[in-house]
């Protein structure tokens, strides 16, 4: 029959790939750990080197595995198209101008040093000749903006200083990978010609790029927004970075060098936004896919048999990047501490690394069998960076345990201890220092500390979850304990230690929700906030009130469900009353 969809290998590969991102994604966002690495992991399982290599003994397997991993890679081309014009989009001269010392200084030099060293060491070995040991030598100095900047964030020291040098990273990129790109065509020609050529013809590509997006582009997305159509806009995106792909890809150049200048264009207007928003999805799924045929490449018979150059090959890039970045950071006046994690957590390689060594592989710079090698070690770096980032944090302590504030620890001040020197930890420190009531902030995180104590509040050092380090703040005499970190297990642990010590304080806990403060109440607490239970309550009052809803009915069934809520904690947290769960009333006494 016409049109009848008909099993084929394509389909059922686009089905393990669909199957695989709808599990990898929500799992490992649960436990708030990058795709990236559910990705690699899952084409190594499901890939001709996993289970795929069992699918002539047992046939069934072929309906979850790929045995063929070329299928895919167009889409993970496109993949990679759409990572560097992400990329393009995230990168703005605003965003520069603010960290320009930090991203042209530190930036250079740490990518300049480590790429040029590594390649030393490569073409000074005799394992590979100079453009390969340079091409190799500077994809590994890349770090993950993708795995990094999440367990970073951008406001500590340790953000900014990764932040910065990813920004020159990512710069960097354009001159690499158009150099990469120009090799391409010519990597086998005895001559110059071809290669001149090329550059002449990719540089006048790039410039009419550069003029015409900026002329159309602004008129291009002004006519799409004003049609309110999403599909339209996002056609129009599609259609410059595939356009611009394109168009760089017909003179001898890379396509993502075109996909680059296209989301450098779009940065600039003001329209990137919602172009980075339409797009995100699609972007997504597609360095997944990029990511699956990574870990597909991942031989696990081989990593078994070179395991000790892979050991040494991981080992070593990771301590000499690490060691390199820390170094620059303490010399440009960064803390040891804020030295130590950044280097460590910026170890590993990057999924840039990956797309630079296809590129080179591309432009027959690489061979494959070396590509090969270097991408499992790209692979496993990535792999571990979350370790990566925990084992400088442990790293950071020891080197500087901030015994400067010890004697604070020490005071005789009857005073509230605020556990956690976060977002909601400040906000409950400024309304202590607003009444006037003595505090102290704790935190195990020595950015968190620094940056509090430079804005002013009296924050100090410490792990409250350690023996004595509570008693030792004077919790025996403290009129309350606040825990306000979003870490509800070791909130729970921290509220049944307390009671156990200390059965007349008051333990104030932030929950995460219903069910955890019924937790905490069982654990002891003496009151426990659901962070989104009044929040709840006063967007319900606020759009029942403003679409016309009588303030009296609102304010009768918010109490209503307010009580509902009461006898609910009542019930589970095993209370003997019940618990308070009242707003301020304000707008409750101006009616």
């Amino acid at each position: 029959m016409a049109g009848e969809l008909t099993p084929s290998p394509l389909l059922s590969d686009a089905l393990v790939i669909l199957g695989a991102a709808g599990i990898v994604i929500p799992v490992f966002a649960r436990f708030r750990i990058t795709p990236i690495i559910g990705f690699i992991l899952i084409g190594a399982l499901i890939g001709p080197y996993g289970l795929g290599a069992l699918v002539p003994r047992t046939p069934w397997l072929e309906h979850i595995t790929i045995t063929d991993s070329g299928v895919l890679t167009p889409f993970a081309d496109f993949g990679i198209v759409l990572l560097l014009f992400a990329i393009g989009l995230e990168l703005s001269f605003n965003r520069l101008w603010q960290l320009r010392r930090l991203v042209f200084g530190l930036g250079a030099l740490e990518l300049i040093i480590i790429g040029s060293s590594l390649a030393a060491f490569l073409g000074l070995s005799g394992m590979l000749g100079w453009t390969a040991a340079l091409a190799l030598g500077f994809s590994l100095a890349f770090s993950s903006t993708a795995i990094v900047l999440p367990i970073s964030g951008t406001r500590t020291p340790v953000g900014r200083a990764a932040l910065s040098m990813l920004l020159f990273e990512d710069i960097m990129i354009v001159p690499i990978i158009f150099i990469l790109g120009a090799l391409a065509p010519n990597a086998r020609s005895e001559g110059w010609e071809g290669l001149i050529e090329t550059l002449w013809q990719g540089g006048l590509v790039i410039a009419v790029l550069l003029v015409v997006g900026r002329l159309a582009l602004p008129r291009l997305f002004a006519q799409a927004a004003r049609t309110k159509n999403p599909e339209l806009f996002l056609a129009a995106s599609l259609l410059v970075v595939i356009g611009a792909s394109l168009a760089t890809a017909l003179v001898g150049l890379s396509p993502i060098v075109g996909a680059l200048i296209a989301g450098l264009l779009i940065a600039e207007t003001e329209y990137h936004t919602e172009v980075e928003l339409i797009m995100e999805p699609f972007k997504g799924l597609a360095l997944g896919v990029f990511l699956i045929t990574i870990g597909m490449s991942i031989n696990l018979v081989e990593i078994g048999a070179q395991i000790g150059t892979l050991t040494l090959a991981v080992v070593g890039v990771l301590t000499f990047k690490a060691l390199v970045t820390g170094i620059l950071l303490w010399l440009m006046g960064a803390r040891r501490s804020t030295a130590a994690e950044t280097g460590v957590m910026m170890a590993s390689p990057s999924e840039t690394s990956l797309i630079v060594l296809s590129a080179a592989t591309a432009a027959l710079v690489i061979d494959s069998e070396t590509a090969q090698f270097w991408q499992t070690v790209t692979a496993i770096g990535l792999t571990i960076t979350p370790l990566l980032a925990k084992l400088g944090q442990v790293i950071a302590r020891r080197v500087e345990p901030v015994s400067h504030l010890a004697s604070e620890a020490d005071s005789a001040e009857e005073r509230t201890i605020i556990v956690g020197g976060g977002r909601v930890g400040r906000l409950v420190a400024d309304m202590m220092q607003t009444h006037g009531q003595p505090y102290v902030m704790i935190d195990s995180n020595p950015d968190l500390i620094e940056q509090a104590q430079r804005e002013g509040y009296r924050a100090i050092f410490g792990d409250a979850a350690r023996r004595g380090t509570l008693t030792r703040l004077g919790a025996a005499s403290a009129p309350a304990v606040v825990l306000t970190m979003d870490e509800p297990v070791l909130a729970q642990r921290l509220v049944i230690k307390l009671r156990e010590t200390y059965p007349e304080l008051l333990i104030v806990a932030r929950a995460r929700d219903m069910d955890h403060a019924a937790a905490l109440y069982r654990a002891g607490a003496s009151h426990a906030v659901p962070e989104t239970l009044e929040s709840s309550l006063q967007l319900s009052e606020a759009v029942l009130v403003d679409i016309g809803v009588a303030m009296g009915p609102v304010i009768a069934s918010i109490h209503a469900k307010r009580d509902e809520y009461r006898d609910q904690l009542e019930r589970d947290g095993g209370l003997s009353e019940k618990p308070k769960l009242k707003s301020s009333g304000l707008r409750e006494r101006e009616a």
